[in-house]
């Protein structure tokens, strides 16, 4: 359901006046802390669902530009005493420096070949941060990584983080969301629904899908920079084939296509762990089980299903009117 300039600017500062106005509402940490992760996996599922929502570009690997991003933040920073917010920089120029050069020939697959490809990739960076261990630690991980600051306002609480991690996250989303509503989104949907149409439309679908990789990269990168100095520490763990899945299961349980899906998708995935702890070992079974049936039973993702019941009430509302009217 496309929506006018005038109600996707409103949309977008209602949005983020809740998301700025929420630790006021917060009591303890503890949330707070756990909304900061919301936000990272925001960014990084908005990032994978330009590729994949918008262009039809799958990618199993993702987790390797959010790597990419974490570790060359964190070695620089580790031992030089440097500006982290010069080097998040760095690292994100050469995030997409990569995913431009690897993009040409990965992007021409199509279907699973492109998938496996990209796998392919992934397990290559995740064996290089597991190898490279006079430089990332290795398994045993690296610590030693500073907070971020700016002057003498240093990001090493709760508070601050949320701030620091949710500005770049609403900037993201608005970039996302006038990307997607530009001509050069409208180009990447016509290549999600039909390459071959796309091309004979003049759209050079070649280049087109490889900047949207490198787009996709460079803000996966930054996530990978503030994670990496929120964490102050760490490990190839994270950034595995396994969080690439999570990624992409973030996205279509929230939408594919929908920027406020990818945030939806990464809040429910990020906080649904810490809700079904009170149930121990059936947790990964009413995990699971929830992501079935949202699969079975809303297969255009939550936003979709939110969509439709909200023309069916309007619609309802609507008839209800009439016939009080006529009669």
């Amino acid at each position: 359901m496309m929506m006018s300039k005038k109600h996707q600017i409103l949309t977008f500062f209602v949005f983020a006046a809740a998301a700025l106005s929420a630790p006021f509402f917060l009591k303890g940490n503890y949330l707070l802390n756990v909304l900061v992760f919301v936000g990272i996996n925001t960014m990084l599922a908005v990032a994978l669902n330009l590729l994949l929502g918008y262009a039809g570009q799958i990618s199993l690997g993702h987790a390797a530009f959010f790597g990419m991003g974490a570790y060359i933040s964190g070695i620089i920073t580790s031992r030089f005493p440097v500006d982290p917010f010069l080097i998040m920089i760095l690292a994100a120029l050469l995030a997409g420096a990569l995913a431009f050069a690897i993009g040409f020939p990965i992007l021409k697959l199509k279907g699973h070949y492109l998938a496996m490809a990209t796998l392919g990739f992934g397990i290559i960076m995740y064996i290089i941060f597991n190898e490279t261990v006079a430089w990332t630690g290795g398994p045993s991980g690296l610590s030693g990584i500073p907070n971020l600051k700016i002057g003498s306002l240093v990001f090493d609480n709760d508070l601050n983080n949320y701030y620091l991690v949710w500005v770049f996250t609403l900037a993201i989303m608005l970039l996302s969301i006038n990307l997607s509503q530009s001509r050069v989104g409208r180009a990447l949907r016509a290549i999600h629904d039909s390459e071959v149409a796309a091309r004979v439309m003049g759209v050079n679908a070649r280049i087109l899908k490889v900047q949207i990789f490198t787009v996709s990269a460079v803000f996966s990168a930054i996530a990978g920079s503030l994670y990496a100095h929120i964490m102050t520490f760490i490990a190839p763990a994270s950034f595995g084939f396994n969080f690439s899945v999570e990624l992409l299961t973030m996205i279509v349980i929230g939408g594919l296509g929908s920027i406020y899906g990818s945030f939806l998708g990464a809040a429910i995935l990020t906080m649904l762990p810490e809700f079904l702890r009170v149930f121990r070992d059936l947790d990964i079974i009413i995990y699971g089980l929830m992501l079935i049936l949202i699969t079975m039973f809303m297969p255009g993702g939550l936003i979709s299903g939110f969509e439709t019941a909200a023309r069916f009430f309007l619609a309802g509302t609507r008839k209800g009117k009439d016939d009080n009217a006529q009669s």
